[in-house]
């Protein structure tokens, strides 16, 4: 079944829910007599961390039906709604998997979704986990790389971590390098309470963003997930992908600092991205590297960029280490002392704003933010 601005995909009429504001949401609306289908839907919900709130028919208070950032209407009630006020974000749920007038009720009631139960219950817990936590606009997700090593991209990482959290926006720096000493470490928080990813490893499914926030270390007014000083150098795929689904989710930035090997966990991480930094030294050597690097990674990632460092060998600047490697210039990187040999238990690079490395963050983000806006 197809209607206008609608698609039809494993046996549901869909289109997107309306955008949602940041923050705690109100849960979603129920409305059912079947004592044995809500008994279901108050398990979801509180599976989703979201409290409903029940009714037999339309809300009579005004706004009710309007209001709520989804309904749930049991096919049971699907007469009952008949004439309410069309809106987005109604599910019809059902459970007779054979009775083909459920179709007939959906597009009489408005109804977005078509829902059976109960193989449709991990789609449900995700929208009503959706709704609860407010999902608006996912976070801008950057991955950092060295075109080889001592390129100072972990450092880099954590400028533009710092940096974000420093103009106001909820930031998560993510450290996916199991071998590169933990960023935490890097910003002088090895010690600071809060998970790290081996805390992580098992996760499946779906992650509540908000949990996942509080849960870990805040560092410089950012949220910081690094590796412990355990034994353990990899996460499975499925725990990368819930993890930065779930830090996508709370909108913002996250920045990932990347290892230069590719494995399942950091393929993951590379499909999540938005754009990706490539940090080159202007050097004929790490040239050649950094156009290995880019190799793997421009299978998995589709916006590549290049972020050159001097000093450059003769006949090198940025814009031809660009041209050599075939990538977007993203600018000249500033060459500071921190940039190439991070202290421990300092300052973070860039954290008082002034300075080279400051000045290009700043305008990093101005320019991505812009046109992630515009996309």
């Amino acid at each position: 079944m197809q209607r206008r601005g609608t698609k039809t995909v494993a046996g549901a009429v869909t289109h997107e829910p309306p955008p949602a504001a940041s923050g705690r949401q109100a849960g979603p609306l129920i409305v059912t007599e079947d004592v044995e289908l809500l008994d279901d839907l108050l398990r979801l919900c509180a599976a989703a961390g979201a409290t409903p709130e029940v009714h037999h028919s339309v809300p009579e208070r005004a706004g009710g039906w309007e209001a709520a950032p989804l309904v749930l209407v049991g096919d049971d009630a699907a007469r009952r709604v008949r004439g309410a006020a069309r809106r987005r974000g109604v599910v019809l749920v059902g459970r007779d998997q054979d009775d083909s007038g459920v179709w007939r009720r959906a597009v009489e009631i408005g109804a977005d979704h078509v829902l059976m139960l109960p193989d449709g219950e991990q789609w449900l817990v995700d929208r009503i986990a959706d709704v609860a936590e407010g999902v608006g606009r996912p976070a801008l997700t950057v991955g950092v790389i060295g075109g080889r090593g001592g390129s100072g991209a972990s450092t880099l990482a954590c400028a533009l971590a710092v940096t974000s959290a420093r103009e106001g926006l909820r930031t998560l720096l993510v450290d996916a390098d199991p071998l590169g000493g933990g960023l935490d470490v890097l910003l002088g928080g090895e010690s600071a309470e809060g998970l790290r990813w081996p805390a992580f490893a098992a996760s499946r499914g779906r992650v509540g963003g908000g949990a996942l926030e509080e849960s870990l270390p805040q560092l410089h007014s950012l949220r910081v997930l690094s590796w412990d000083r355990g034994d353990r150098i990899a996460v499975p795929a499925q725990a990368v992908r819930a993890v930065l689904a779930a830090a996508r989710r709370r909108g913002g930035t996250v920045v990932v600092d990347l290892p230069r090997r590719i494995d399942d966990g950091v393929a993951e991480a590379l499909a999540q991205l938005d754009l990706g930094l490539l940090v080159a030294p202007g050097e004929l050597r790490a040239v050649a590297a950094a156009g290995r690097v880019a190799s793997a990674v421009g299978m998995v990632l589709r916006d590549l960029r290049v972020a050159v460092r001097g000093p450059y060998a003769p006949g090198l600047d940025d814009r031809e280490v660009a041209r050599l490697l075939g990538l977007p210039l993203a600018g000249e990187l500033p060459v500071e002392s921190g940039l190439l040999r991070p202290g421990e238990g300092r300052t973070p690079p860039a954290a008082d704003g002034r300075g080279p490395l400051a000045r290009f963050c700043k305008e990093f983000w101005e320019r991505a933010l812009t046109e992630a806006r515009s996309a």
